[in-house]
């Protein structure tokens, strides 16, 4: 769900996404934008059987013993439907909250721990650099605790939710080769893995390729190293990024055999192709983020994507 969603269509918006056919509808708190847990409750409660994944909750932002309450509650009246990632938030917005710590590795790993640990109904473990809940029990659990997946982007930080996690949430772009990297950094086996994309469908794969050239103007920046140094053409990327005069330039100059690598974006068969490849990779949940102005519009071409995937 675009994090820039009016409000009044939030829920028309997961209800055609529910009713075309989708498995999950993951909703995105972004600063600024609108709380995950104010939009997974009011998702949830308008829909019946769709998976509603938070992606993600800022470990700095809450208080983790009420960071797990809101997500017991949300398990409770919505079994077997929450995922809940959480992540480090991007750095400036955690910066102008206040939010953010010395070590931010260090306190996604204390926080995850003691989230998942009052899930199950354990007491909070003992007092880390950052997280204190020693003792809180939550009264209130689930009959099972939802997954939890870390919203991370590095190779400490995703070696770290190996150890701690479910699984993965990768922001976009997901090609298959950063998936696969991920994949081989998660020390546990059998991970959950979420990639995001941008995506758009249309009879022209390359007028739909170019839906989403926009919304990759920001991948030649450092925080994106990750997703781009397993690509076999990372290195003419940069380049690349190096001679464009702006990120409009370098994202409209891209070559569209970049772009089909780097996003969901083309025909129905095109589409298909490399959600099958995310999947190969080891991607377990395939995420589309509409390229077009129009998402409520968008969701319509999109599902016509489903009929050709075969489901992980």
């Amino acid at each position: 769900m675009p994090r820039d969603l009016p409000a009044d269509r939030v829920l028309t918006y997961a209800r055609r996404a529910e009713r075309l056919g989708f498995d999950e509808l993951w909703v995105v708190e972004d600063l600024g934008f609108r709380g995950g847990v104010a939009q997974a409750g009011a998702v949830l409660a308008a829909t019946e059987r769709i998976t509603v994944g938070i992606g993600i909750l800022p470990a700095g932002a809450r208080n983790a013993a009420f960071a797990a309450m809101e997500l017991a509650t949300l398990t409770q009246l919505f079994p077997g439907r929450v995922i809940a990632g959480i992540g480090h938030g991007m750095p400036d917005w955690m910066r102008q909250a206040g939010a953010r710590p010395a070590s931010p590795l260090t306190l996604l790993r204390e926080y995850t721990i003691a989230v998942r640990a009052l899930l199950r109904g354990e007491p909070g473990p003992a007092a880390g650099r950052y997280v204190a809940v020693e003792g809180v029990v939550i009264g209130e659990i689930p009959a099972a605790p939802p997954p939890v997946v870390l919203g991370v982007r590095g190779p400490k930080s995703i070696a770290m939710a190996g150890e701690v996690a479910d699984g993965l949430l990768l922001a976009e772009p997901c090609a298959p080769p950063y998936v696969a990297d991920a994949v081989s950094r998660f020390a546990a086996p059998s991970p959950i893995v979420v990639t995001y994309d941008a995506a758009a469908v249309a009879d022209d794969g390359r007028a739909a390729r170019d839906l989403v050239r926009p919304g990759l103007a920001w991948i030649g920046e450092p925080d994106w190293a990750p997703h781009l140094a397993p690509l076999p053409f990372a290195a003419e990327l940069a380049r690349h990024r190096a001679a464009a005069a702006s990120r409009e330039e370098f994202a409209a100059t891209l070559p569209d055999e970049w772009v089909r690598e780097l996003s969901l974006a083309g025909t129905p068969d095109e589409v298909a192709e490399r959600i099958a490849a995310r999947h190969a990779a080891g991607a377990t949940s395939v995420v589309l983020l509409p390229a077009e102005p129009d998402p409520l519009d968008a969701l319509t071409r999109l599902a016509g994507v489903l009929p050709r995937v075969s489901h992980a």
